[in-house]
């Protein structure tokens, strides 16, 4: 499954597609099927368009990251706090040696901050290597190294290494929680990221405190063209599909209750 998600993710993001609807149209053109190849090359061009120069990617980005808001009172008390993986640059790591983050950098500063201010929590890091290849040290070893800068220990970790997708870091987060009798826990991770990870989370049974990092939107973004910046709107764009892909996979997969999990939760026992 996860080889397959990587294999389906490489066809359906918003370029991929529109290559893959030009090279079509082409190909149908070249073979006698000119309406075919028109509409489907007219397709390609249209995705492409959506994607680079319109805010929709970002319109949907942020209609996910402004669902779950960070608590404005934070919590008393924390007895942990989960952060998801992926934010490290695990393959620069290997060859280059150092601490290198990606754009999810914020997760783990934010973790490191919230270590600070409840010192008596303890950190699960759940993230094993989600490469093709599976060479590499996940986020959950990497970060090891990165939370002893901060003066956090090891004594304080929990690292969980095998995870390689969103329901792995939920289910095999659920197995460490148990075993280290963990609840009233904070989960970090980006900010649109959110539902899907409390759909699983809550789907296991587990009530976790949301608190988002890593926005990639301003909160102000209204639907209408942008032809300032293409790069980024495509950027946008993938992380938007991909996402709503995800919460869609995982609620007609049985793996979620809901697309899009509520702000308040459900009455059910925490664990």
């Amino acid at each position: 499954m996860f080889l397959l998600s990587k294999i389906f993710w490489l066809v359906a993001q918003p370029l991929s597609l529109a290559f893959f609807a030009v090279l079509a149209g082409l190909l149908m053109t070249a073979a006698g099927l000119r309406r075919s190849g028109v509409a489907f090359g007219l397709l390609g061009a249209l995705v492409l368009f959506v994607s680079l120069f319109t805010t929709s990617g970002s319109y949907f980005l942020q209609m996910l990251e402004d669902h779950f808001p960070r608590p404005t009172v934070p919590p008393a008390t924390l007895s942990c706090v989960i952060v998801l993986g992926g934010a490290f640059e695990n393959e620069v790591m290997a060859s280059r040696g150092g601490i290198e983050f990606n754009q999810a950098a914020d997760r783990f500063i934010e973790t490191a901050m919230l270590a600070k201010r409840y010192p008596q929590a303890r950190i699960l890091i759940s993230g094993g290597d989600g490469s093709f290849s599976g060479a590499y040290d996940g986020d959950a070893k990497a970060s090891e190294a990165f939370f002893a800068t901060f003066g956090i220990g090891p004594e304080r970790l929990i690292r969980e290494e095998q995870s390689r997708t969103t329901f792995e870091n939920a289910r095999n987060t659920e197995a460490l929680l148990t075993a280290n009798s963990l609840a009233n826990c904070a989960l970090v991770t980006s900010a649109f990221h959110m539902p899907r990870s409390v759909g699983l989370f809550r789907k296991l049974g587990l009530e976790v405190t949301p608190w988002p990092t890593d926005y990639r939107t301003s909160g102000t973004v209204t639907p209408g063209f942008d032809f300032t910046q293409p790069s980024l709107n495509a950027q946008l764009a993938t992380t938007a599909v991909r996402e709503w892909i995800g919460l869609a996979a995982y609620y007609f997969g049985g793996r979620t209750d809901s697309l899009l999990p509520g702000v308040s939760p459900p009455n059910a026992s925490p664990r």
